[in-house]
């Protein structure tokens, strides 16, 4: 078996790669693991709307329960969602049920260790580890978990541990949000393309509580239409409706909503870093980043990097993925971090990356300053990158290959300071992903085609 666990979660083609009996399996083995051995341990389980998710949360919840868990399901809710209720809930595990911005038939399950922390690498070797024993620890009788709530049961509640409802969950992320935001946003517009995802009804609540004018579009999900030409990875639908509704702002989500990506009153794009950007220097200048520094991935651009440092903000890179940002800013105390595709961080907040969360404390910049988008997106000159995606058959081996090391370090050489190569397999496909930046667009653009021509030839 290889390693189940990608970048983020587990992650496949829904009823094949990734069937109710594996959903079953990493669930009983993650209650396993990280029940640490309660009499009654409680996990928190949510999903977007996907079709398939009906499914596989059957499959979660019949793993968790066959472990001696209980079961509070939330329904459809963000990640970020389920993340800050299963530390509200003082939950032992949280469980998601998405693809995030992946297709329709795609699915996947991301794990909570009590915090609503995502799962470090040991944790996840010990899941795997178990799961290829089969050595299931099944308890009998009254020891087996129960499901404590279903939204299919009209909000009713079997309370084993009197003192969880799912009345009001929706609601209590909601006024999280809202609070954490910090600004009446009054006087502002914004479009908010929610992917017919996760973020459908609290997003547009939350922006609407926070006094914004909110215009929802793809907010009416039914199973099959999540991130279909639509939402952060399908910018198109929410330029064209800022400039329709002359709007200040607008706001894309992935399926799952933990990311924000924005595009200003023309409609313009503003990605992930000239957000982060923003907001470091919001951070700054109310004294709530602490030690002025902003923890990124390695696929930041170098004009995030030459922004923040004439700013007099230090940054620091990690590998990519979110969970990467997450521990180094554990380990430094840090308070901002995130992703040039829009997963953005507030540890004082919360524990993964929230695009409602981002949206709102983007607009609250806005509000305190006076300014447009464009404006306060202008501190970062992007350096022209080009990324292209290769598909192969074995990626890690792919990435490895003596030829393709060799290839790189030649072009890194030709590039000298004037730019910089990243090449590195995909945590959640079969590709290779090829990025180039450099100061010359033409040259980025060259080394990266012949760069993704051999990566295919191998």
């Amino acid at each position: 078996m290889g390693r189940l666990f990608g970048t983020d979660g587990v992650r496949g083609l829904a009823n094949e790669s990734l069937s109710p009996e594996l959903a079953l399996q990493v669930s009983a083995a993650a209650a396993q693991v990280l029940s640490r051995g309660k009499k009654r341990a409680l996990a928190v389980v949510g999903r977007d709307p996907r079709a398939s998710g009906e499914m596989l949360e059957a499959a979660v919840t019949a793993g968790l329960t066959a472990a001696g868990v209980d079961v509070l399901s939330v329904g459809v809710l963000p990640t970020p969602a389920v993340a800050y209720l299963t530390g509200l809930y003082d939950a032992c595990l949280g469980v998601m049920i998405s693809a995030s911005h992946n297709p329709m038939p795609d699915n996947g399950i991301k794990i909570f260790a009590a915090g609503g922390h995502k799962l470090d690498d040991a944790i996840e070797d010990r899941i795997e580890a178990l799961i290829a024993e089969g050595a299931f620890t099944r308890p009998t009788g009254a020891a087996i978990g129960r499901v404590l709530g279903h939204p299919g049961l009209g909000g009713h509640v079997y309370d084993v541990h009197d003192r969880f409802s799912l009345e009001g969950t929706h609601e209590r992320y909601v006024e999280h949000l809202v609070q954490a935001t910090g600004r009446d946003l009054r006087g502002l517009t914004v479009v908010v393309d929610c992917a017919n995802g996760a973020a459908s009804e609290v997003g547009p609540t939350a922006y609407r509580e926070a006094g914004a004018t909110v215009i929802a579009i793809n907010a009416e999900p039914d199973g099959l239409n999540i991130n279909d030409g639509c939402g952060s990875t399908h910018l198109e639908q929410v330029q064209r409706a800022v400039r329709e509704h002359g709007a200040d702002l607008g706001l894309a989500h992935d399926g799952d909503a933990d990311r924000c990506l924005a595009v200003d009153a023309t409609g313009a794009v503003v990605d992930g870093d000239a957000i982060m950007a923003i907001l470091a220097l919001a951070m700054r200048d109310s004294g709530d980043l602490v030690q002025n520094t902003l923890v990124a991935t390695v696929m930041s651009n170098l004009g995030l990097h030459i922004a923040m440092r004439e700013a007099g903000i230090t940054m620091r890179t990690t590998a990519v993925g979110d969970r990467y940002v997450l521990e180094d800013l554990r380990a430094g105390g840090y308070t901002l971090g995130g992703e040039q595709s829009g997963h953005v961080v507030f540890p004082r907040f919360g524990t993964t990356g929230d695009g409602v969360l981002t949206g709102l404390k983007l607009m609250a910049r806005m509000a305190e300053t006076g300014r447009g988008l464009a404006e306060l997106a202008s501190i970062v000159q992007t350096v022209p990158q080009v990324l292209v995606n290769v598909p192969v058959t074995d990626k890690a081996a792919v990435a490895a290959a003596p030829s393709v090391l060799e290839a790189v370090a030649e072009a890194e050489r030709l590039l000298g300071d004037t730019g910089r190569i990243l090449l590195r397999p995909s945590g959640t496909e079969q590709l290779v992903r090829v990025m180039v930046e450099a100061t010359d667009s033409t040259r980025a653009h060259d080394l990266a085609d012949n760069l993704a021509k051999l990566v295919a030839a191998v």
